[in-house]
């Protein structure tokens, strides 16, 4: 079975049952993989953008959704 006639059944599962599908592939991935599938380097320092200090952020989004709201 490929991924693209997986997904559509993925889709129709419960939120719970996604969870523990997602449960039962990590751990069969950590048991039962060769590869170094990580995709981070370790001690290496990653940029993770926040909201926090980005000021203005409110204003913008409420300026999308006014604009949203006019156009419907």
């Amino acid at each position: 079975m490929t991924l693209s006639e997986l997904l559509p059944l993925v889709e129709q599962l419960s939120v719970s049952d996604k969870v523990k599908l997602m449960r039962i592939l990590s751990e069969e991935l950590d048991t039962n993989t060769n590869e170094d599938i990580t995709p981070l380097e370790p001690f290496k320092i990653y940029d993770l953008p926040t909201p926090y200090n980005s000021f203005g952020a409110g204003e913008a989004l409420m300026q999308a959704l006014e604009l949203a709201d006019e156009k419907k």
